[in-house]
C-alpha cells in the first residue's frame, strides 16, 4: 500500500489542496498528536497508543510524514535494532492551528452530531 505523491492535478500549486491531502487523512493529525508531548516514540509505543491503526497503516503514515518533513525517524545500530519517532519544527509549527481545530471540534461537536441525527430521522420518516 502506497500513497500517491502527485500534486492536485486540477490545481498543482494551490497548497491548501496539496496540505490537506497530506494532513487530512483518517491517520495523520491523530499520529501527530500522539507524538506531540514526547521527546520521541518507539513503533511499539505508537501502536499501543493508536491500537486501532493497522502497523501497516502506521508505517505508512510514518512514512508520508517523514517525507514531508513533519516527523524525524531515528535509526539507532543495537541489536535488536530500535527506531524512534520524533516531531520536527515544521510539525510543532502547526500544533497552535491543530489545538485550535480541536477546541472548536469540541464546541461544536455536540450541536453537529444532533444536526446529523435530526437529518437521518428526517430520512427515515
Amino acid at each position: 500500500m502506497e500513497r500517491h505523491f502527485s500534486k492536485n492535478e486540477l490545481y498543482p500549486d494551490c497548497p491548501i489542496r496539496n496540505i490537506l491531502n497530506r494532513i487530512g487523512d483518517k491517520w495523520t493529525l491523530l499520529v501527530l498528536y500522539t507524538l506531540n508531548g514526547h521527546e520521541s516514540m518507539r513503533f511499539k509505543d505508537l501502536v499501543a497508543e493508536l491500537p486501532d491503526i493497522s502497523q501497516k497503516m502506521l508505517v505508512l503514515t510514518l512514512r508520508t510524514l517523514e517525507t514531508d518533513g513533519f516527523v524525524d525517524r531515528k535509526v539507532y545500530a543495537e541489536v535488536p535494532p530500535r527506531v524512534e519517532y520524533s516531531l520536527t519544527e515544521r510539525a510543532n509549527s502547526l500544533f497552535p492551528i491543530i489545538n485550535q481545530l480541536i477546541q472548536w471540534a469540541k464546541e461544536h461537536m455536540h450541536a453537529i452530531i444532533l444536526d446529523r441525527t435530526k437529518t437521518i430521522n428526517k430520512y427515515l420518516d
